[in-house]
């Protein structure tokens, strides 16, 4: 896997419907990108890089997570560009759509903050706020067993509840709350899980983190984001080349600088990424 470091986010808006792939007077290929993240410095950088390219692109941004895959399913949009392979599994499985990875664009790290601590030195014994939501609860675990505070019942549960956790062999316990609570509980002096979208809104500095997940690991793999297509779409190469543009320099400039440096850059082929999403949908049946 090759690496270096980009973003992830938040925007909002509403749907547009209009026409899919067509070529304009000058020839230049018009396509339509939903994405939740609009305003970011990265995408701005994208959109000129595209125009470099010949591409005329329609960014349209999306104020939540679950209707940019119904606008890319009902042909309103030729990709988006918002969401890890996990959560595509558990939108194509919940809405029996089949949405297909083309093109990987980063991991965002999921990490440990403790107001007032630099390690974990001290952190034995106390109870730990996690994301309580299906798509990041178990990851935050992960990220405990990671750290070496966690030990599960089996060590090879990738997708492990507070119930697969063995307390009497663990270091800290954990406390299951709202995703958007785990800044609250931060604040209040408990060690907390805190995803990336929230760090902003709350003001805390993504380099004070204690602890986060490896980027490199297997257990990663699921949190790496994509571009999605339709099926039919897989093989399109003028959306695949758009896509590939994510990684020119001055859009991981922009996305470098959006995520204060936290983000991971991650290639990988559309072949590796459609057998972890196939892997995913599996273990969802």
């Amino acid at each position: 896997m090759q690496i270096r470091r980009v973003v992830a986010a938040t925007a909002a808006v509403t749907i547009a419907a209009t026409s899919l792939v067509a070529c304009s007077s000058d020839d230049s290929k018009s396509l339509k990108v939903g994405t939740t993240d609009d305003a970011k410095q990265a995408w701005v950088a994208f959109e000129q890089e595209a125009k470099n390219a010949g591409y005329d692109i329609d960014i349209t941004p999306f104020s939540d997570y679950n209707t940019p895959n119904q606008a890319l399913d009902q042909g309103e949009l030729d990709t988006n560009n918002f969401q890890h392979l996990k959560f595509l599994a558990e939108y194509n499985h919940g809405n029996g759509t089949n949405l297909v990875p083309i093109v990987a664009t980063e991991i965002v790290p999921l990490a440990l903050f403790w107001k007032d601590h630099d390690s974990l030195d001290g952190i034995e014994g106390k109870k730990v706020a996690i994301p309580n939501d299906s798509t990041n609860q178990a990851r935050a675990i992960n990220v405990l067993v990671q750290a070496g505070l966690i030990t599960l019942k089996d060590k090879n549960n990738l997708e492990p509840t507070p119930l697969d956790i063995d307390e009497k062999k663990s270091k800290v316990k954990v406390t299951p709350v709202d995703a958007a609570q785990t800044t609250s509980a931060y604040g209040e002096g408990t060690p907390a899980i805190i995803n990336n979208s929230f760090l902003e809104r709350a003001g805390i500095d993504p380099a004070t983190a204690i602890f986060q997940d490896d980027p490199n690991s297997e257990e990663a793999e699921p949190y790496i984001n994509v571009f999605a297509v339709r099926e039919e779409d897989a093989d399109n190469e003028d959306i695949k080349k758009l896509a590939e543009l994510w990684h020119t320099d001055a859009v991981q400039k922009g996305v470098d600088e959006d995520s204060a440096g936290t983000s991971v850059e991650v290639e990988r082929s559309q072949e590796d990424l459609q057998k972890i999403l196939d892997k995913l949908e599996a273990d969802l049946d």
